[in-house]
Formats: C-alpha cells, structure tokens, sequence
C-alpha cells in the first residue's frame, strides 16, 4: 500500500500543476508510450506522483531525469543497462517496469534482460555495454569505484562519459529510494 497518495490533477496548485506538466509535456511523452505516466484518472504514476509533494524539488528531479535520460552520449541500450542494474539492485519493482519496456525498445532480449537480473553482464558482447553494468554494480555495492575499475571505465567510456554514468547511477538510486519508502509498485500491466 502506497505512503504517498495519488494527487488528483484537478487539484494541483500552481507549482505542481508545473511539474506535472513538464512529466506528461516533456521528453518522456514523446514518441511511443512505453510505460504509463500516468493513471486512468490521469494521476502521475511511479516516482513522478511524488514529485508533486515538493514541487521545487520535484522539478529539479524532473529535469536531472530528462537530462540523464536524453542529453547524455550513452546510446539506449546502454543507459537502460545502467538503470536496469539499478532497479534489480534496489528491488525496484517500478523501475524494472518502466525500463524492462524501454530497454527492449532499445533492443535488450530477453536473454540479456534474464542475465542483468543474474548480475551476469558478460552476455554483453559489446564492451562498453559491460563496462556500464559493471561499473554500475560495483557504485551500488561499494559507493565507488576501485582504481581498476575506473581506469577501465575512462578507457572505455572516457571521462565524460564516467561523468554522466555517475549521475544517472545517482539519480535512478535516487529515485528507487523514494519508490521503495513511500512504497510505489510497478502498476498491474
């Protein structure tokens, strides 16, 4: 049972009306509905609900989101490896939803999508592919990365790209976080 209460959009102040209005306005309802942003009574679902409790904060997180989801140089199948690795990680139901769909989209099979649930990244032949997953997995296991470990992820990546894969890391842990306390589930599909 849900801590957070869905906000009715009919409801919604000036702020959140904002914020619910860049979610269901901006990048992520563009192109093909891949996961529901919203409920049949057009409610935000997931982490975006949450957003609206602190809209100043909801924004920010808001943006962080689309910048990590759409301005970064990962190609798709590896940001959604990332974020993956995150939400089994983290046991978050809603984020392997939303990005189990996103990341087929992107062309994960199910073979690859069984092995990240296996914390078996070596089903990726591309190395930059695995070099995202297990970097992504040792953050979340160790809070940092070993010297080994960064190396190879600045030769493969770079140091730009190391950057971002940071951020992203930081902000879907971030997001499974508020999912798992104000317990959010993935809705029935």
């Amino acid at each position: 049972m849900t801590r957070a209460p869905r906000l009715d959009p009919a409801s919604l102040d000036e702020a959140q009306r904002a914020v619910y209005d860049a979610v269901t306005g901006g990048p992520r309802a563009q192109g093909p509905a891949l996961f529901r942003l919203v409920d049949d009574d057009g409610a935000l679902e997931g982490p975006f609900n949450a957003f609206l409790l602190q809209p100043g904060v909801g924004m920010a997180l808001q943006e962080l989101g689309a910048a990590v989801r759409y301005r970064t140089t990962f190609s798709d199948r590896a940001r959604e490896i990332a974020i993956l690795v995150v939400a089994v990680h983290r046991e978050s139901d809603f984020e392997w939803y939303a990005h189990e769909a996103v990341g087929r989209h992107a062309g994960l099979t199910d073979a690859e999508l069984q092995a990240l649930r296996e914390h078996d990244y070596e089903v990726f032949t591309a190395e930059a592919e695995r070099v995202v997953a297990r970097a992504t997995h040792q953050l979340l296991e160790a809070g940092d990365l070993d010297d080994d470990a960064f190396a190879q992820a600045t030769d493969v990546l770079g140091l730009p790209q190391v950057f971002e894969l940071l951020t992203l890391v930081g902000y879907y842990d971030t997001l499974a976080l508020q999912l798992r306390v104000l317990r959010v589930a993935a809705p029935p599909h």
